[in-house]
């Protein structure tokens, strides 16, 4: 490719991102460039205007490039009422509005729309608020009224000043790490810890003869001979006495977090609805408390063998041996879930149940806050 400046490689993700920033969508940016890199390399050297007449040849015709010429310097600077102005960009958007349950994809396209609509309107500076007010209505055009309200929602969310605790539950090898992990990055949560670092934390301060039930994994403490004192069938007892325990740490975390205005996710087997003191954080934190479960017992059962095969130290035998007791504790957990109204999220595949997590988190933020936070447009941060 030959320019003013003399020649140079071309470079197809330039031209994907030239034709991007230019409204086209990403797919079929990427198909043009696909072709003119073909023909690019059956001409060998084109000058830069013949670059450009290779894109057009190739583009739809419903894509005018000419109505919005490339003007990168052109990207629109986004004013804040404190702080120094900043350049917009798609990829701090897109991640925001994961944390409004959109999934990446859409959030993606949203965010590249948006940019692509501000450029064919010359825009070169726009107020945050005006931003969000921008944002929430290209949700509503692309994905409907509901989108935009947990955005809105979740923009307000985080403009309320209290922190947010989600607290994940559900039985050994359900998938909760994996999902917790996920959800935190989207949720912008800087703090997650499981119960089992609790525990383990909590063994070292306490002997086995002093607590004997957190000594034990959750689904084989009944087997200790130290709780003696259980009748019948031991399992979910001895499994609600380790549980009790560990929430003595797991107030103890969320106690410090209030303290000092952070937002905390805590997940694991002994989060447990029912045993929790959740109300001691009502009116300085959104507490949210939800339980994932693997419904399909074949399916669940699987997961331990693919568990195995990832991190060696955990024979999927172990968790096979005991799969009874484990259903047994899921079942407990979940009838103590309709006891509650705890929300449960069936872990089918772990996209959908991230979505679903982030879904819920959202619903529960609208009902904690005020409605005039929840539904002002152009009052909650992009």
């Amino acid at each position: 490719m030959i320019g003013p400046d003399g020649a140079r490689p071309f470079m197809r993700g330039i031209l994907v991102q030239s034709l991007t920033s230019r409204g086209v969508p990403f797919d079929v940016a990427v198909d043009v460039s696909n072709a003119v890199r073909d023909e690019v390399a059956q001409l060998g050297d084109v000058e830069l205007q013949e670059l450009a007449r290779l894109a057009e040849k190739h583009l739809p015709d419903k894509y005018d490039l000419e109505a919005v010429p490339l003007r990168p310097h052109a990207v629109p600077t986004v004013t804040f009422a404190r702080g120094e102005p900043a350049p917009f960009s798609k990829g701090i958007l897109a991640n925001s509005l994961q944390g409004a349950g959109l999934d990446p994809n859409d959030a993606y396209e949203v965010a590249r729309e948006l940019e692509a609509e501000m450029l064919r309107e010359g825009v070169r500076e726009i107020d945050r608020i005006a931003l969000r007010d921008r944002v929430a209505v290209t949700i509503d055009n692309y994905h409907g009224p509901k989108a935009a309200g947990r955005y809105r929602t979740w923009r307000a969310a985080a403009e309320d000043g209290k922190p947010i605790f989600l607290l994940l539950g559900g039985s050994t090898g359900v998938g909760k790490t994996s999902i917790a992990v996920d959800v935190a990055r989207r949720l912008e949560i800087p703090h997650v810890i499981g119960t089992d670092s609790i525990r383990q934390i909590m063994r070292l301060m306490f002997s086995r003869d002093l607590l004997p039930e957190i000594h034990s994994s959750t689904y084989d403490a009944h087997e200790s001979r130290e709780l003696g004192g259980l009748q019948g069938d031991r399992v979910i007892p001895a499994f609600r006495e380790q549980a009790q325990k560990i929430a003595v740490g797991v107030h103890a975390l969320l106690d410090r977090a209030v303290e000092e205005n952070y937002s905390m996710m805590i997940e694991g087997v002994n989060v447990v609805p029912g045993l929790l003191d959740l109300d001691r954080y009502k009116g300085r934190a959104h507490v949210i408390l939800l339980v994932v479960a693997g419904l399909n017992e074949k399916t669940y059962r699987s997961r331990f063998q693919g568990r195995a095969d990832q991190v060696r130290q955990r024979a999927a035998e172990r968790y096979l041996e005991h799969f009874d007791d484990i259903l047994a504790i899921q079942d407990h957990v979940l009838s103590e879930c309709e006891v509650h109204g705890t929300q449960i999220i069936d872990n089918v595949n772990l996209e959908s149940a991230v979505l679903s997590v982030i879904r819920s988190v959202i619903a529960s933020l609208s009902a904690s806050l005020p409605r005039t936070a929840r539904t002002a447009e152009g009052k909650s941060p992009s």
